[in-house]
């Protein structure tokens, strides 16, 4: 139905719960956690309930390993990093596993966190209780070879994949083992390897899905097939919170070749046909007659919305005002100085735009009342509690798949009106059959949840040395939390992170959110709040800077004086490089370059970055990016360039070119046409330097975007001596004439 292949018998399986349905007296209740189990605090299980592990792990006859993650791979190389992680333990080579996500299961929720992927968090929380699982399985597979080769424990060892007994030659491979394995008692406290042993943790280790994704042999949601499937598209309102008041030519979409039927449902209209293309199309032809919604609500979207008319209320908007942070005295301070710098930074809005559309399938099985539902997303608990409320099918009745997405971005978190799901259970409930539903790309740019439009108003008072006194930002945006779902009368933090709680040693500092309220339903961007609030505060420094005559470098290396970990980043840029030089400087091949550099400390990483740009016909062209990352420790050196160097990539595209605009409440913006991004030929050369200074292991996955366009944005106010302070550059054409 789906590509997805049928288990091979179970040999050693080992599950969190002892006793799992199906898997018989193969089942092992494993308990690596010392933290109470999500089920025990929230009493659905007695007290006795083992802690849960984070995965099941199954050990084949033929020495290879299924594991299921409570995460989802969507390009982030995070199935490679369990494999590594487990079997380092293990002591098996990570091209020996299939890694999928587990079903959405309280069985498989992370000890002491929801089960999400996303926030740079999924190997961080799983570092730990992954390689505890390793080691307690290659331990009971030691303890069975002891007993088949009638010797102690301790004078076995392992190599990949095999239990070994050095002094008299003989082995055993891991998949002879594993029916023995599995009737032993579970070891409570398994030895881990130190680092000096690590054969594949910290190593360049090849992704195990690459093969699988350049063949062509990865299941997308888009790919789902099944027998009587019917295909489905839509058409939405105009505007969010309009509804269907009637069909003015039904009965010729109807008579459209290979079309089945058409439905009007909440906020959208829908043909369902033998195949998409004709469904799109027929939808295409469908002339709806709209009605505005009854009442103005939070996701009513207004006639008279702008996002020109929304920029010019936010620089003077005043509340709801909510602290994030507060040290010292930075009102008083700013009062009394004799030197005050101000700014007004802002950027728009900005679309995913990511290249799989959105799609789900569902099915409907009325005569059991079962739900079946292959959806993209970075939450399935989450999800399928949504499901249940939107369609009132009890949650133990919805089985949900999560498949391999086509990129991560924050677009498959839980936000209302944004999702097919509402609109595929529908229409199988109507039609009593599997319905693909995948929306068009006009349709995704009208109902995508864009990264809020923000502004950040700052102030900072310089002393006679020329550093800052205080500091105060007011960050200007809608909820990103209360967007999705949540209620909240306080600092949202994704609207202050990045301004709030900064490195930077501010004696006197102090960072509210205005919340503005606008009627987009927004979403999380990657980086989320770094990916502007980041360019507000590094763009910031270097006025700072500027304005007490010191060198941006030099700035930032004092205001860090107290911390050896951010200063050895700063002396790795710097030296990576080839040495600091700030600019203007005509550079080998005759063009006039500057250098920018910037901080930032997203996800419980830091970093450290230094661009190169030069100004061509008015266009700024980066070339070069240097960027140093501490993560605190690392799995895979080669997942975390790749990381680096794609989120680098899509923060410049954020300075240079990205941005949706509203006009009369609707998106101007309907496909790639209307939505620069930024072309190949801007791409710079990406430098990435790793730093593991044994801190608490930090995220990876978002930490590129920040750096690279902040450093750029330095670069060219220093180049052009225009400080751009609105977004994307692309709005304005710069002269190389600092």
């Amino acid at each position: 139905m789906t590509g997805h292949q049928p288990l091979q018998p179970r040999a050693l399986v080992m599950s969190r719960r002892g006793l799992l349905g199906g898997m018989g007296a193969l089942a092992l209740g494993v308990a690596l956690s010392p933290r109470i189990s999500l089920a025990q605090a929230t009493g659905q299980a007695p007290a006795d309930t083992p802690n849960p592990l984070e995965a099941i792990l199954e050990l084949r006859p033929d020495g290879t390993v299924f594991l299921q993650m409570p995460y989802v791979e969507g390009g982030q190389a995070t199935s490679t990093a369990m494999a590594q992680l487990v079997g380092e333990e293990l002591d098996l080579d990570p091209a020996m596993f299939t890694v999928e996500c587990a079903p959405p299961l309280p069985a498989y929720v992370v000890p002491g966190t929801r089960r999400t992927t996303g926030g740079s968090s999924s190997v961080r929380r799983s570092y730990m209780p992954m390689r505890k699982l390793g080691a307690t399985a290659r331990a009971m597979l030691i303890q069975a070879a002891a007993a088949r080769l009638a010797v102690p424990g301790a004078e076995l060892a392992t190599e990949p994949g095999r239990v070994i007994h050095p002094s008299s030659g003989r082995s055993l491979g891991y998949g002879e083992l594993a029916r023995a394995a599995a009737e032993l008692p579970v070891p409570a406290t398994p030895e881990l390897r130190s680092p000096e042993q690590f054969r594949w943790i910290g190593k360049p280790v090849a992704r195990i899905d690459g093969r699988d994704k350049s063949t062509g042999r990865t299941r997308y949601s888009i790919d789902v097939s099944m027998e009587g499937m019917l295909l489905a598209s839509v058409k939405h309102a105009p505007r969010l919170g309009m509804q269907v008041r009637r069909l003015l030519n039904e009965d010729a979409v109807r008579a459209m070749r290979g079309v089945h039927s058409v439905h009007a449902l909440a906020g959208c209209v829908a043909v369902v046909a033998d195949r998409w293309w004709r469904a799109n199309r027929a939808v295409e032809a469908l002339q709806v007659e709209w009605s505005e919604a009854a009442e103005p609500g939070r996701f009513v979207m207004r006639a008279d919305f702008s996002t020109a008319k929304a920029r010019e209320e936010m620089r003077t908007a005043d509340g709801p005002r909510y602290n994030a942070e507060d040290i010292g005295d930075a009102e008083g301070v700013l009062a009394a100085a004799d030197k005050v710098v101000e700014a007004v930074y802002d950027v728009p809005f900005v679309s995913h735009a990511q290249i799989e559309p959105p799609s789900a399938t569902a099915s409907w099985n009325d005569a059991e009342g079962t739900l079946e539902i292959w959806l993209p997303n970075q939450a399935p608990d989450r999800f399928i509690k949504m499901i249940s409320d939107a369609s009132g099918i009890d949650p133990s009745k919805i089985t949900l798949h999560s498949p391999t997405l086509g990129g991560f971005f924050g677009r498959h978190f839980v936000y209302p009106h944004s999702s097919p799901f509402p609109q595929a259970v529908a229409l199988t409930r109507a039609v009593g059959r599997p319905v693909k539903l995948i929306w068009s790309r006009e349709q995704e740019f009208l109902r995508d949840a864009p990264r809020p439009l923000g502004m950040a108003r700052m102030r900072a008072s310089i002393g006679a040395d020329g550093m800052p006194t205080a500091l105060k930002i007011e960050a200007v945006c809608d909820s990103l939390v209360a967007s999705m779902g949540a209620a909240r009368e306080a600092a949202d933090p994704t609207a202050v992170e990045g301004l709030a709680e900064r490195v930077y040693q501010f004696k006197n500092r102090k960072v509210d959110h205005i919340a503005y309220r606008y009627p987009v339903v927004v979403g999380a961007l990657r980086s989320v709040g770094h990916s502007l609030n980041d360019f507000f505060m590094e763009s910031f420094v270097d006025e700072m800077a500027d304005a007490g005559g010191i060198d941006p470098l030099e700035w930032r290396r004092r205001m860090v004086s107290d911390s050896a970990r951010h200063l050895a980043l700063l002396d790795h840029v710097v030296e990576m490089s080839g040495g600091w030089r700030r600019g203007p400087y005509t550079a080998g091949d005759g063009t006039k370059r500057a250098r920018g550099i910037a901080m930032a400390s997203p996800f419980g990483s830091e970093t450290a970055t230094i661009a190169e740009v030069s100004i061509r016909d008015g266009e700024v062209q980066v070339h070069d990016i240097w960027t140093v990352i501490d993560p605190g420790r690392i799995v895979n050196p080669t997942s975390v360039r790749m990381q680096m160097q794609g989120g680098t990539a899509l923060g410049l595209s954020l300075l240079l070119s990205e941005g949706l605009e509203f006009e009369h409440g609707k998106a101007v913006a309907r496909n790639y046409d209307g939505y620069p991004m930024m072309a190949p030929y801007r791409m710079p050369r990406v430098h990435v330097g790793i730093i593991e200074s044994g801190a608490e292991m930090g995220g990876v996955g978002e930490i590129g975007v920040p750096g690279g366009m902040s450093a750029a944005a330095n670069a060219v106010a220093r180049l052009s001596g225009e400080r751009p302070r609105s977004l994307p550059l692309s709005k304005t054409r710069f002269a190389a004439g600092a």
